[in-house]
């Protein structure tokens, strides 16, 4: 039998243990759910996750409050804990994505997470050539520098592509897309590595460059074209995978 661990013997400083203790429970079971392990069989309890993983039944309980919010979980009345099914599951919250990614990787998936990129990038582009601030453009040459400096190794080319599209979504002033660069930074990882792969290369610098020299030329609609060719491109590319 398991010997159960409370917070404070993990760490002194319980509220700081609590909190990982109750993120780690939250990403084995989600994990868990995600990659159908409670398919054929019913999500447990409470009770008895405690006591598989020898956590304390408040981590437990805080672990499956988040599952429900993320929308992976449902309490109904006489059927206790229920798994959701994947159409209900909240993809805009990063760890379902992430875990939605890791699982199997899907084309699918991954075209339809471009599909909304296309829809939003471009318009925040513009956005950014409207109301862009002096720190926004610097952290938008910022990102195209770290770029230019991963084609020679110097830094790395996934973080630094992702920085200049999450600079972009900051400097666009619309606090809905800002928020949105969680989702983008999260799913970039697995696009620019597939999309990578299928280029031998990592992302065209020229392409980006014309979306930061619409954006510092303060030209809107050229900004939206730029960043619409880029996202372009990669749809024709997973088309085509």
């Amino acid at each position: 039998m398991a010997t159960e661990i409370t917070d404070t013997e993990i760490n002194p400083v319980g509220a700081v243990a609590g909190r990982n203790l109750t993120h780690g429970m939250l990403d084995t079971l989600g994990r868990a759910i995600v990659t159908g392990r409670y398919e054929s069989r019913p999500f447990p309890t409470e009770a008895e996750i405690a006591k598989t993983h020898g956590v304390s039944r408040s981590v437990t309980r805080e672990a499956v409050k988040m599952l429900t919010a993320k929308g992976l979980v449902s309490a109904r009345p006489r059927q206790g804990t229920v798994v959701q099914p994947a159409s209900a599951w909240n993809l805009f919250d990063t760890d379902v994505l992430r875990w939605t990614l890791e699982r199997k990787f899907s084309v699918e998936l991954l075209r339809h997470f471009n599909q909304l990129r296309v829809a939003i990038e471009p318009e925040a582009a513009a956005l950014a050539a409207r109301y862009g601030d002096a720190a926004d453009i610097q952290a938008i040459r910022s990102g195209l520098e770290q770029m230019e400096a991963g084609e020679s190794g110097l830094t790395d080319p996934l973080e630094a592509d992702i920085a200049f599209h999450v600079a972009i979504m900051r400097a666009s002033k619309n606090p809905f897309y800002a928020q949105f660069q969680s989702v983008v930074s999260t799913a970039l990882r697995t696009s620019i590595r597939f999309t990578n792969r299928i280029k031998g290369r990592s992302a065209n610098i020229a392409d980006h460059a014309a979306v930061a020299d619409a954006i510092i030329a303060r030209d809107p609609a050229a900004a939206k074209v730029a960043m619409a060719r880029i996202i372009g491109d990669v749809l024709t590319m997973i088309g085509e995978e």
